[in-house]
């Protein structure tokens, strides 16, 4: 199985997960689910596509599939996303971003105060741009958007 982070860092799996938010939040009468040519249509992507991608999402607990004669049928499932909500409170807690303001602006002196040598500053430079990336499309993959 792919990591949960793999799973979300692609842009077409964030777009069905998206998809798939709205007919939960749009129809609740569907109990989520949408069937594989509802997302084509939605996507504007190819079927082959969208279910190459919708295997991923399976495969990695994100969606549940009924299946219905020919037609299946998708529906999100949060589960898996609690991976990422863990690993994520930490830097978006409020006191670990009061510390990160508190080092950025005291510059220098944090950093020697911290006792931090260069290689672990750039490291830690290189973590917060990586939480910025991933809470950047963990927002697009669990707030709610208007599709045009």
């Amino acid at each position: 199985m792919a990591d949960i982070f793999d799973v979300v860092a692609d842009s077409t799996r964030r777009d069905i997960l998206a998809v798939l938010l709205e007919r939960e939040a749009d129809v609740p009468s569907s109990g989520g689910e949408i069937s594989v040519s509802e997302i084509v249509s939605a996507l504007g992507a190819s079927q082959p596509t969208v279910s190459k991608h919708l295997k991923v999402l399976r495969e990695s607990g994100l969606v549940a599939v009924r299946e219905e004669g020919q037609h299946r049928y998708y529906k999100l499932d949060r589960t898996p996303l609690e991976t990422l909500e863990d690993w994520l409170i930490p830097f978006v807690s409020t006191d670990a971003a009061a510390d990160a303001a508190t080092l950025a602006s005291a510059g220098a002196t944090a950093r020697e105060e911290l006792a931090l040598n260069e290689e672990q500053f750039a490291f830690a430079a290189a973590i917060g741009k990586a939480f910025a990336e991933t809470a950047h499309q963990v927002t697009a993959v669990v707030a709610p958007k208007k599709r045009r």
